[in-house]
């Protein structure tokens, strides 16, 4: 029997992690992969599919914060001035707008698991944005996991690792420092809400790898083990 004919409900798989941490060539390789089993597959892009208010939220900060815009590529750096702003009313507006997001995430989600069984892959997810909360604050942190619990939790959410300086030059729009940073708050959330699996940073075709053994694991296609890292301590 394929594996399509196996799938009796679809499957949710994101993938988190830094800008230039590799999520699109990720996300191909996994949709080609799915495609190879028999498996269909739909992308659903956190940012033009789930955000509430994309227009006016992008708006704000290009006008506000004199903002960039486009997408930073190797010898043309893009400086972005959006989630690395961190003042204190963007700070309660966050927590606010994250909160919407996540129900509409859920709205979004099962609309799309109505369909006849397939994958469901997402290009970021509410783990992303939850990263740009103070989590080392309690309260923030308490609310993060608040938000993590509304929005369905996948099958699989992969949180590519990747080392700032790296990620920084392959999509340059924040600087290594924001991205330092970030990356706390990725091992900080990972740590918390045990729920992502670590893709540890190697070279592409070890990454492509991992992930795949992750994605075949969750199919109960095999014994493969999973590949997921140690999150680090914080």
């Amino acid at each position: 029997m394929s594996l399509s004919k196996s799938l009796k409900k679809s499957i949710i798989v994101s993938f988190s992690g830094l800008d230039g941490a590799g999520k699109t060539t990720q996300i191909t390789s996994l949709r080609q992969a799915a495609a190879e089993l028999g498996l269909d597959s739909d992308l659903i892009t956190f940012w033009d599919d789930v955000v509430v208010g994309t227009r006016y939220r992008q708006g704000f900060v290009h006008k506000v914060f004199k903002s960039e815009e486009g997408v930073g590529e190797p010898g043309k750096p893009v400086e972005r001035r959006d989630k690395n702003v961190r003042v204190g009313y963007l700070t309660l507006m966050r927590h606010l707008l994250y909160l919407a997001d996540a129900i509409h995430l859920r709205i979004v989600l099962w609309r799309a698991l109505r369909a006849p069984a397939r994958v469901i892959v997402m290009d970021r997810y509410i783990y992303d944005e939850l990263t740009n909360l103070p989590l080392d604050n309690g309260f923030s942190m308490a609310y993060a996991v608040l938000l993590a619990w509304i929005a369905p939790r996948p099958d699989l959410a992969i949180l590519l690792d990747a080392d700032p300086e790296l990620a920084r030059a392959r999509k340059p729009e924040y600087s290594v420092a924001f991205l330092l940073q970030s990356r706390r708050s990725y091992y900080r959330l990972a740590q918390r809400l045990g729920t992502l699996t670590l893709i540890p940073p190697l070279d592409l075709p070890e990454a492509k790898q991992a992930v795949l053994t992750n994605f075949r694991r969750i199919l109960g296609s095999g014994e493969e083990a999973s590949l997921s890292g140690v999150v680090p301590a914080a």
